[in-house]
């Protein structure tokens, strides 16, 4: 399984195009040869996945009953703008502009690295998602955290 680490601040280049750091990289070593899929999150950012990643949830969501109206529009929102990304010749990916628009990206992004997933923000929408910290991150842990080992009984 894929552990992706670290936080980046990129530029895009005047065309929209990303370049991968160096050592978000080192981390995908067949980037160049499987490639990513980049998509909308659930908030206003976008998630880029490794091929391999991605294939496992487009195999999750193939299992969900499409006679479900709920099934459906939730993988019709979900996989709404998946887009496939090849890195070119000097590691850079060309983001889709309706996706860029969608998360109100410009030029200055954060890449943030979750397990095996890559959040993708608009710096501002970034550094304002992280002012918001919870006043007690400790009460949020043992609420999140804290009964993980807890029966499905609540005991």
């Amino acid at each position: 399984m894929v552990q992706l680490l670290g936080e980046f601040d990129c530029k895009l280049d005047a065309k929209g195009r990303l370049m991968v750091p160096s050592n978000l990289k080192k981390q995908l070593p067949n980037v160049e040869q499987e490639g990513l899929v980049v998509n909308r999150g659930f908030e206003k950012h976008l998630v880029i996945y490794p091929k391999k990643v991605w294939e496992g949830i487009v195999e999750e969501l193939s299992k969900l009953n499409q006679y479900e109206k709920k099934n459906r529009e939730f993988v019709r929102f979900f996989t709404r703008g998946a887009t496939e990304l090849t890195l070119d010749a000097s590691g850079r990916v060309n983001l889709p502009k309706s996706l860029m628009e969608f998360a109100g990206i410009e030029s200055e992004v954060v890449l943030a690295c979750q397990f095996d997933k890559i959040e993708l923000w608009s710096k501002d929408a970034y550094d304002n998602l992280l002012d918001y910290e919870p006043e007690d991150f400790a009460n949020l842990a043992e609420e999140v955290m804290g009964n993980k080992n807890r029966g499905e009984d609540g005991k």
